[in-house]
């Protein structure tokens, strides 16, 4: 896949849960909150103490990290990850 079918697909899933697979063998979990022509800006998904709300118990959102669209190999919506 190239760069313009990434940021069209980033584009489309702004504000969900996705996992993004780079080329230096990461694994990205997070919320998409920003999309550009180079990058994708997930703020990552982290383990925390305490009790959460709903389903994702000692989950929380830590902080947001950019990824060039040119180092993505994979994505998937993490939603598929969690049930």
């Amino acid at each position: 896949m190239g760069f313009g079918n990434y940021y069209q697909i980033c584009c489309r899933h702004h504000g969900r849960n996705v996992r993004i697979n780079d080329r230096y063998g990461r694994s990205h979990v997070g919320r998409i909150t920003r999309v550009t022509r180079s990058h994708v800006y997930i703020q990552t998904m982290g383990r925390r103490g305490g009790y959460g709300y709903g389903f994702h118990r000692g989950f929380g959102f830590g902080p947001v990290i950019g990824i060039a669209l040119g180092a993505i190999t994979g994505f998937a919506l993490a939603s598929l990850f969690f049930w």
